[in-house]
């Protein structure tokens, strides 16, 4: 299993063109401990252990993530994911399936791989709502011209009725009167009126383009 958090103090930077920290242990004369023999030792908890592996895997893992990101503050931030996932995952670490490196460089890989995917998924997600306002405003700009048209056709029709037929239209249709009422408002016999509105409606039909109905 995995361990939770991080080294003492939970911070180490990998730093670009840089392989070490300040301060790192490794003395001269001494055999150097193969890289796999530190992570051994990182999976038990031994953070100078961890130190020394950074040193010499840190640019490794940046480079790489710098290779697949181009960006190199993206590459600093799975960088530092990165080490502090083998800090983590060290336990995990089978020296029988591959070095230390070619694991650490896997991760790495893996890691930069996942954060090129996520990138474009955000700009996919950004451009499709992008898209969809675009095409609910053309949708309602479509829609208010083609009411205002609507309007105007009426408009020029109901111009080309007679004055006496216009008015029994207007009240009867934009109004909202009976026809009885609109006979009472006009003071005019109530066949007249329907007679107005007959010969009105028609000439707006035909104006309008609308078929009748058989």
């Amino acid at each position: 299993m995995g361990r939770q958090g991080g080294p003492s103090g939970g911070r180490f930077t990998v730093v670009p063109g840089r392989t070490g920290v300040p301060g790192a242990p490794g003395g001269s004369g001494s055999v150097e401990p193969t890289s796999e023999q530190l992570l051994a030792r990182v999976a038990g908890g031994d953070e100078a252990a961890f130190e020394t592996l950074y040193q010499r895997v840190a640019g490794l893992v940046f480079g790489l993530a710098r290779a697949v990101l181009r960006d190199p503050h993206q590459a600093e931030e799975v960088a530092q994911e990165v080490l502090l996932e083998v800090w983590r995952t060290a336990p995990r670490y089978d020296v029988a399936k591959g070095s230390a490196r070619a694991w650490i460089s896997t991760m790495a890989h893996r890691r930069a791989v996942d954060r090129v995917r996520s990138s474009q998924a955000s700009r996919s997600r950004e451009q499709a709502l992008a898209a969809g306002q675009q095409d609910r405003d053309y949708d309602e700009v479509v829609e208010t011209v083609e009411n205002r048209l609507d309007v105007e056709r009426v408009r020029h029709c109901l111009e080309g009725l007679t004055p006496r037929q216009r008015e029994s239209v207007t009240l009867a249709y934009y109004g909202g009167h009976s026809y009885v009422n609109v006979a009472r408002l006009l003071k005019l016999p109530l066949g007249t009126v329907k007679t107005r509105m007959r010969d009105g409606l028609i000439r707006l039909r035909d104006c309008l383009g609308v078929g009748s109905d058989a």
